[in-house]
């Protein structure tokens, strides 16, 4: 029995279009892509550490800089002022220490010898006195004997009065002097204190020529400027934000769908098309996954336990490195959307 040629030609139609699905699979079933991806790369937003007015502006909107580059000076005026003044106060403490230490051996040798020297005056006005006291008994008896004027009497008594009063003298300047111990630990606490307020005399020049060193804004990497918002003249606070800088280091991040996993590995070969430049295509690799979805680490998270929950596909950051540098010519940067596709048959390390 004859077919209808109608017949036929649908016959012939889904051999084709089973033909072609088939050899479409056959060529492209190790291919994982998505649309859902965009350029990522450093970015180091430029703020200064100190206030004050912008003196000089070495930067345009868009401008390539080098690491070490100087991009913009603040006046520098008020920080060389404080600089100084903290070194005057740096001498002036390492002196005063300098002086306390000198003092404070003078007094442990000084005080010394003094308790030794007073102790020798006690004894001999010891001496003296038991000597007085003795002729002053004596003429006293003789004087009751007869065998002696009133005025030599007299003489004795005041002589006795004379070398007592200069013992007890000496007594007080030896107790005074056996403070030493005390007088010697007042020195050196007085010292130490001197030497912490030098140490922070340092701390605070350090700040100072910190603070100015900080007067410069430099550049810590190779890149470009963009998002510039300061002009000459500026008066800009500490932790503003002055501009952004790009770095020249990009990669993709690619947005798969958790579903598109299971084969991908690191180290896979990608091909990377570029939404601006539709016809070039840059080469990479694939080289880490995240650990979470992006929902997950989204300010406000899915929350699951819900009486109404749906369940949807969730999608997993791949990070995706350029086998080359991109051509410095191309004007690419963080946010710009690529396509990426992964070749799932070449061999690579494990998830």
């Amino acid at each position: 029995m004859k077919l209808p040629s109608k017949f036929m030609k649908l016959i012939v139609v889904l051999m084709i279009v089973i033909s072609g699905s088939g050899g479409y699979y056959f060529l492209h079933h190790d291919e994982v892509t998505t649309d859902n991806a965009a350029i990522d790369g450093q970015t180091v937003i430029l703020s200064p550490k100190v206030q004050g007015y912008v003196k000089v502006l070495n930067v345009k909107d868009n401008q390539m800089v080098k690491a070490g580059d100087v991009l913009i000076e603040i006046d520098p005026t008020d920080y060389v002022i404080r600089r100084d003044r903290a070194k005057a106060a740096l001498s002036a403490a390492k002196a005063a220490a300098e002086a306390s230490r000198s003092n404070l051996e003078t007094t442990t040798v000084s005080a010394s010898s003094n308790i030794d020297a007073s102790a020798a005056q006690v004894a001999s006005a010891q001496a003296t006195w038991e000597k007085s006291l003795s002729d002053r008994q004596r003429m006293e008896s003789l004087f009751n004997a007869g065998a002696c004027s009133r005025q030599q009497l007299d003489q004795a008594i005041a002589t006795e009065k004379a070398d007592r009063s200069t013992l007890e003298k000496l007594q007080a300047n030896l107790r005074s002097s056996q403070t030493a111990p005390s007088v010697i630990a007042s020195a050196r606490e007085t010292g130490d204190q001197l030497l912490a307020q030098v140490k922070q005399a340092e701390a605070d020049l350090a700040q100072a020529e910190a603070d100015l060193d900080n007067t410069k804004i430099i550049a810590p990497i190779d890149g470009r400027i963009t998002k510039r918002s300061v002009e000459t003249g500026n008066y800009v606070q500490a932790g503003q934000q002055l501009a952004t800088l790009v770095g020249t280091e990009l990669w993709v991040v690619a947005n798969f769908k958790e579903t598109q996993l299971d084969h991908m590995r690191a180290g896979q070969p990608v091909d990377i098309r570029i939404d601006a430049f539709p016809g070039i295509k840059l080469h990479g690799k694939v080289d880490s996954f995240q650990a979470g979805t992006g929902s997950y680490f989204s300010l406000f998270p899915a929350e699951n336990a819900t009486g109404n929950f749906v369940k949807t596909v969730q999608r997993v950051p791949v990070k995706i490195v350029f086998d080359n540098p991109p051509d410095p010519a191309l004007p690419l940067g963080p946010g710009m959307s690529v396509i990426p596709t992964v070749y799932t048959e070449s061999a690579g390390s494990p998830l």
